[in-house]
């Protein structure tokens, strides 16, 4: 699988990110606006780094 983090400003000029699949679709977004460029970038190392070993809660 290869996908791609897009780091974009939204209309009211806070950043955000979203993860994109090669086949387009989205997999996972921010869900909420950064204040900087440097914060939103933090947000993906965040998923990066904690994602790896998440686990899956059922309810």
């Amino acid at each position: 699988m290869t996908a791609t983090f897009e780091l974009y400003e939204d209309s009211a000029g806070d950043y955000r990110w979203r993860l994109r699949h090669e086949n387009g679709n989205i997999i996972a977004d921010s869900g909420e606006g950064y204040a900087s460029k440097q914060k939103a970038r933090q947000g993906i190392e965040s998923v990066k780094t904690n994602a790896q070993e998440a686990t899956v809660e059922e309810g």
